[in-house]
């Protein structure tokens, strides 16, 4: 007997209003809920992307960062960042801390489905080399920052909309496109 995955609602100014099942809150009308993003690193400053499962209900087959989730209701987000580093990419992770505490977003699929979280993005570092979940990651890549935000700016549409949104406020991505085509 599988058990339902819950996760934590929220108001429009962040707080926690009550918690429904998973697979209730990523269609047409979705309701503010909390989510994270992580960014994980290795030790020749690479960043881990991994592209999703191609039988994801959410953005299937794009290229997206290290991992996301939901916290569990009353799972810490530091928790739940290590929950699924685990279950997602098979990693454990070190020296974890927030990059980006109130980043929120809304983003439609092509198939009308509709995520809107708010969603810390934290970055974190492994010595590990993954081990991806198949039911979550189709496969995975280290790249150099800088290659992924060149990337990034020149096919947006190949990449999950909330990496997209994140490259350009994360210092890890360089000099955010706008400010270049400013200067």
């Amino acid at each position: 007997m599988s058990e339902t995955e819950n996760v934590v609602l929220l108001d429009e100014r962040g707080n926690e209003i009550g918690i429904a099942p998973k697979a209730s809150v990523h269609g047409a009308d979705t309701a503010l809920h909390l989510a994270f993003s992580c960014h994980v690193m290795n030790a020749d400053g690479e960043v881990l992307v991994t592209r999703r499962a191609l039988d994801k209900k959410t953005w299937p087959g794009v290229w997206t960062n290290s991992f996301c989730g939901h916290p569990a209701p009353a799972e810490t987000l530091t928790d739940a960042v290590h929950r699924r580093a685990g279950f997602e990419v098979g990693l454990r992770l070190r020296d974890l801390e927030p990059a980006l505490p109130h980043f929120r977003y809304r983003a439609v699929d092509a198939s009308g489905i509709v995520e809107n979280e708010i969603c810390p993005v934290y970055l974190a570092y492994t010595d590990d080399e993954p081990q991806p979940n198949p039911a979550e990651v189709a496969e995975y890549r280290w790249v150099a920052p800088l290659d992924l935000a060149a990337a990034l700016e020149a096919t947006p549409w190949a990449f999950s909309p909330w990496l997209v949104l994140q490259a350009q406020q994360l210092p890890l991505f360089g000099t955010p496109p706008a400010v270049r085509r400013a200067s």
